[in-house]
């Protein structure tokens, strides 16, 4: 049996061109809000979807390489091969690629993202233990984090109140001061510097290799973290941190900032979520009719979900092959790098009915492998271990806007037919009538 399909030249340079570049362009790490805006502007991800489904036409279902300056990548083309890779991590298909430790060794080499396989077996289960993975509410921080999230909420309406609208450099500013308190403490609320510095890092991070490494600032800033989890302020992460036996190798602050990234990234999914609720008839009362129930608010939480379906911010999941891998046709080498387009996934309009419409109900209902791949948290054992701390924030930060006050939206999201790329550092929601009653 030979080696998988590899893309003919002219593929080659369209799935460059619409497939792997516009990540890069956006920011894989850190956002770029023009590159992200303009590239909405461009329809971009539209043109992604199509070339995928090009692919598939061309190649059938198997993973189709592509040969770039050396380095073998193979797109994944079909859902079953999405199961099988997310699955079967991290052997033979490993986490750590050779693009992530490249991109997160700037702020955390030590994370479990950017582990050997040898050291997750001591990390992952660290984070997991940590974050109540498999935990709606988690069971010892959180009550307090959605009492946090109300807080900052509140704070921000007053602003809200006052300029008639709630703003993408708002809504981030107060998004953070909760990451801060329910990550670190209420003592890093107006602890800047600490997100400041990982953001620094971050956009080192979006050249991987080609940046050059800046240890000193690393040091700091991990030096930071390490100073939160010794103060273990009650109600916080790094209480649970300094609570939670690790055994050697685990580096437990160095888990933090991945914890740090994944809440910077539910900024955009949240505020996107707004928008989705805001244009949607009769999707906000639904929200107002579930607060009795907080922090546990399940509709809510699918909005959340919904607006990472439609406009995933981890678009290209990675895995790394261990080894030779077998497949229908053919071979993968040892090496190779497996990529997940999550957008084609999310919104192949040629197989899945929901592609391009709003679908809250779809989460609320029971889900198996035998589903089409939804996965905006990645899937199998390396799925994200914050997934459902990330979803009680936002859910809790969402449910309190719209219960306290009406907004309108400035989106225009259109009911079915809801754009391939939402940008939202451009969404503005002025106030449109008095608090609902």
């Amino acid at each position: 049996m030979g080696q998988l399909a590899t893309v003919s030249p002219t593929d080659l340079v369209r799935t460059l061109g619409t497939v792997m570049l516009p990540p890069v362009v956006k920011g894989p790490i850190v956002r770029r809000p023009r590159a992200v805006t303009l590239l909405e502007r461009m329809d971009a991800e539209r043109h992604a979807l199509t070339q995928m489904q090009r692919l598939r036409e061309k190649h059938g279902p198997d993973p189709v390489q592509i040969n770039l300056a050396g380095r073998r990548l193979a797109l994944v083309l079909d859902p079953d091969d999405v199961h099988r890779v997310l699955n079967e991590s991290p052997e033979p298909f490993a986490p750590a690629s050779l693009e992530k430790r490249g991109a997160l060794g700037h702020f955390q080499p030590a994370g479990v993202l950017a582990s050997s396989n040898e050291d997750r077996r001591q990390r992952r289960p660290f984070n997991e233990d940590v974050l109540a993975t498999g935990t709606v509410v988690h069971p010892r921080v959180g009550l307090r984090m959605a009492q946090v999230a109300q807080e900052e909420m509140d704070v921000l309406l007053g602003h809200v109140d006052f300029a008639g609208e709630l703003d993408w450099d708002s809504y981030a500013r107060a998004w953070m001061r909760i990451v801060r308190r329910a990550v670190l403490g209420d003592s890093a609320r107006e602890d800047e510097a600490v997100t400041d510095e990982l953001l620094t890092l971050r956009r080192l991070g979006n050249l991987s290799y080609l940046a050059p490494r800046r240890p000193a600032l690393r040091a700091r800033f991990l030096e930071r973290l390490r100073g939160y989890v010794d103060r273990a302020e009650p109600g916080s992460l790094a209480e649970v941190v300094a609570q939670t036996p690790a055994p050697p190798g685990t580096e437990p602050h160095q888990q933090i900032p991945q914890w740090l990234f994944a809440f910077d990234a539910a900024t955009w999914a949240s505020l996107r979520a707004l928008a989705l609720l805001t244009d949607h008839p009769g999707a906000a009362d639904r929200v107002r009719a579930e607060l009795d129930r907080a922090p546990d608010l399940p509709f809510t939480r699918s909005a959340v979900l919904e607006s990472l379906r439609l406009w995933p911010t981890t678009p290209l999941i990675l895995r790394e092959a261990t080894r030779e891998t077998s497949w229908r046709t053919g071979t993968l080498p040892e090496g190779a790098s497996l990529v997940i387009f999550a957008p084609f996934f999310h919104r192949d309009d040629q197989r899945l009915p929901q592609a391009h419409t709003f679908d809250p109900d779809q989460w609320l209902q029971e889900r198996t492998d035998e589903d089409w791949p939804l996965v905006p948290f990645s899937g199998g054992p390396a799925m994200c271990p914050g997934r459902n701390v990330v979803l009680l924030v936002a859910s809790s930060a969402l449910g309190h806007l719209i219960g306290s006050r009406a907004f309108g939206s400035t989106a225009g999201l259109e009911p079915g037919r809801l754009p391939s790329l939402l940008s939202p550092f451009r969404l503005r929601f002025p106030l449109s009538a008095p608090a609902p009653a």
